[in-house]
């Protein structure tokens, strides 16, 4: 049977699939590929980062707004397909989201490892994006647990042995980790300062680790510059279009400041030379499309 290109990419909480690695799945989808979003959790204990929506009708609804923002991301992205793994939300260390036993971080590991694999073995990708191990620079429990989640459900997925209740074994044959590099900060901290502009980026993002030497891919996304302002503006709760962060920038200067999105292979089943500028290198002549 013929093979359909497929990538699939495993995020914590609604807005996480704006912010990474959202210009590689446009570009993907824009050729055809299909593509897969997995949101690990609903977004519950997410506080509300735009003064405009906080407010009392919002914060009541706050769970059914974020799915909504989630699907306007995921349409203006290009995701042929958006699945729920239906986790609570863990907040962070301390709260009482934490403490939740129905949260995404105390979950039982088999279970949500084999929630995964039956998407996985349903949709069928060559391709896995995922969190890497080191957090350190943004420790929240669900990103680790993403990370956890994700590498046992790949090495599962493959296993006819195990969870046979989920489907008939499909094995990707690649995993990576989208990673922020410091490449891209220091690109964009420089360009604040020429023009006279503050930088968001203050000495606590240089302390925070590096993952430059890991990087093994470089994805070109100067075609699909405006994707990820556009996507993270339709989560309206979570992020404020005054933010210096992520609009601090005018947009014509924006588009043209480290035009590309970087990765880490961490697993392959196929031969594979790096640097890479393809998530599919090694796999399109394996795959009849």
């Amino acid at each position: 049977m013929d093979e359909q290109l497929c990538l699939l990419t495993v995020h914590a909480h609604p807005d996480d699939e704006a912010s990474k690695g959202s210009g590689t799945v446009a570009g993907y989808h824009a050729e055809g590929v299909r593509t897969v979003l997995v949101c690990c959790t609903g977004g519950e204990a997410g506080d509300i980062l735009n003064p405009a929506m906080d407010r009392p009708e919002v914060r009541e609804r706050l769970h059914e707004i974020r799915m909504e923002e989630l699907r306007r991301s995921a349409e203006i992205i290009g995701y042929d397909e958006v699945v729920l793994l239906g986790y609570l939300d863990s907040g962070m260390p301390g709260t009482p989201e934490n403490e939740n036993p129905l949260c995404f971080a105390r979950a039982p590991l088999e279970q949500a490892v084999g929630k995964l694999v039956a998407v996985m073995r349903r949709t069928r990708p060559q391709i896995v994006v995922t969190y890497n191990e080191d957090q350190r620079g943004y420790p929240h429990p669900d990103h680790l647990r993403v990370h956890d989640v994700s590498l046992a459900a790949f090495d599962a997925a493959g296993d006819p042995d195990a969870y046979p209740e989920a489907g008939e074994p499909w094995q990707p044959a690649k995993l990576y980790y989208t990673v922020w590099s410091r490449a891209r900060i220091t690109a964009l901290h420089e360009k604040f300062l020429e023009l006279g502009l503050e930088s968001p980026f203050n000495e606590d993002w240089f302390k925070r680790p590096s993952h430059d030497d890991r990087i093994t891919t470089i994805i070109d996304v100067s075609e699909h510059a405006d994707v990820r302002s556009q996507a993270l503006l339709a989560h309206a709760t979570q992020i404020d279009p005054d933010s210096k962060f992520w609009f601090g920038l005018p947009p014509e200067v924006a588009r043209g400041i480290h035009p590309y999105e970087e990765y880490v292979l961490a697993r392959s089943l196929v031969p594979y030379e790096v640097p890479e500028d393809d998530l599919f290198a090694g796999v399109r002549d394996r795959v009849s499309r």
